[in-house]
């Protein structure tokens, strides 16, 4: 008699989770399985498309530790919610935007600019040890007005 246990919580709909190498080309992948997988969803590319090759570049120029690999996971959750994840082995690395003279931005640091404007909600979570996780989602039904 074969027995199947029911998960606690039920799988989103859809859910993409892939390790990758923290190089340039590592990022570069992270951009076209995410258009791959949108795409097999039926969802828009962008702005997700933007926010995954920004949170990709950055956990390759910022969160990077030799010999370790970043994860990207896409998942379309809370019904109709698009939640973008990376994940790098640099905790002690939070990102930040950085502020040039005079309180402008920086040469550096748009792309977390980018993400904020683009997102509709983002953030950072620590852990495990040593990982941290910059997630952005994107709310696949516009609310009236917006």
């Amino acid at each position: 008699m074969n027995r199947q246990i029911a998960p606690l919580t039920p799988a989103p709909p859809h859910q993409f989770s892939v390790p990758l190498s923290a190089t340039r080309r590592g990022a570069r992948l992270a951009r076209l399985l995410a258009v791959e997988q949108l795409c097999s969803w039926g969802l828009a590319l962008d702005p997700a498309r933007l926010i995954v090759a920004e949170l990709a570049a950055n956990a390759v120029s910022h969160g990077r530790v030799p010999g370790r690999s970043f994860r990207l996971t896409l998942a379309v959750v809370q019904a109709a919610t698009l939640r973008v994840e990376v994940t790098d082995t640099r905790h002690e690395r939070m990102p930040v935007r950085t502020v040039g003279p005079a309180g402008g931005v920086a040469e550096s640091g748009y792309g977390l600019l980018l993400v904020e404007v683009l997102a509709d909600r983002w953030g950072v979570e620590l852990g495990p040890v040593p990982c941290k996780t910059v997630w952005a989602e994107l709310d696949l039904v516009q609310p009236p007005g917006r």
